[in-house]
C-alpha cells in the first residue's frame, strides 16, 4: 500500500521519456504508376509516337509581301521638303544672300561719306619741314665702359692688363709661369678666379678685375 505524500507536497509521478513515432511509408501507388508507364513503352516499337505535323496551305507564302527598301536620297528629299514648308526655299535663300551683300555694301559707302576726304586732309596736313634734311648730324658719344674705369675682363689689353699680370706673378700658385703679353687671355682670367677664391674676394664678378680684387692684390703686392 503506497503511502500518501505529506501535505502540501506535490504527488510523484513517473518521469515520461521522449518516443519516436514512425509511420510507414505507403509506396504502393507510386509502385503501380511505374508498372504502367513502363507496360506503356513496351507497347510502342520505338518507345515514342510519332506526330504527323499539318502542312501549310498552298499560297500562305504567295501572301506574304516584302517591304521595299528604303532610298538613300529619302532623308535628304524630307530636309529639304521641311525647310520648303518653313520658307527656306532656294529662291528665298538667293534672296537673303543678295540682301546681305547690298546691305554690307550700303554700311561701307555709309561710312566711307563720313570720312574725312583724303584731299582735305593733305590740304590741312602740316607741310614737311625744310631744315629738317639740312640739320647737322650731331655724333653720338663714346659708348662708355659698362664696368666703369678700372675695370678688366678678358678680352682687354693694353699696359693695365701687363700691370695685372706681374702682380700676379709675386703670389705664389695663382700665375704660375703666365705671360705678361698684355692680353687679358683665358689663363689669365682663370688666375684672377683662383685668387679671388683663395683669399676670399667676393665684390667682383669671377674672373674679372674690379675694385675690390683690385684692391687686394695691390695690398698683398705693394713691395
Amino acid at each position: 500500500m503506497s503511502t500518501p505524500p505529506a501535505p502540501g507536497r506535490p504527488e510523484r509521478r513517473r518521469t515520461l521519456e521522449p518516443t519516436r513515432v514512425l509511420r510507414r511509408r505507403r509506396t504502393e501507388a507510386l509502385a503501380q504508376l511505374m508498372r504502367e508507364h513502363d507496360e506503356a513503352m513496351a507497347a510502342v516499337p520505338e518507345g515514342y509516337e510519332d506526330v504527323i505535323l499539318p502542312s501549310p496551305a498552298p499560297g500562305a507564302e504567295d501572301a506574304t509581301q516584302e517591304l521595299p527598301p528604303v532610298a538613300p536620297r529619302r532623308r535628304a528629299q524630307r530636309r529639304e521638303q521641311a525647310a520648303e514648308g518653313f520658307g527656306f526655299g532656294p529662291n528665298l535663300r538667293r534672296a537673303a544672300v543678295v540682301v546681305a551683300v547690298g546691305a554690307a555694301a550700303f554700311v561701307g559707302f555709309a561710312a566711307a561719306l563720313l570720312l574725312p576726304g583724303n584731299a582735305q586732309g593733305e590740304e590741312a596736313g602740316p607741310a614737311p619741314s625744310a631744315t629738317a634734311s639740312t640739320a647737322p648730324s650731331v655724333s653720338a658719344p663714346a659708348a662708355a665702359d659698362p664696368d666703369g674705369p678700372g675695370f678688366l675682363r678678358e678680352g682687354d689689353s693694353g699696359p693695365e692688363v701687363t700691370e695685372l699680370q706681374e702682380r700676379l706673378l709675386r703670389i705664389p700658385d695663382v700665375y704660375t709661369d703666365g705671360a705678361t703679353s698684355g692680353s687679358y687671355d683665358t689663363a689669365l682670367t682663370e688666375a684672377v678666379a683662383r685668387f679671388q677664391l683663395w683669399y676670399g674676394i667676393r665684390g667682383d664678378e669671377t674672373g674679372v678685375y674690379g675694385d675690390d680684387t683690385r684692391k687686394d692684390l695691390e695690398a698683398r703686392t705693394a713691395s
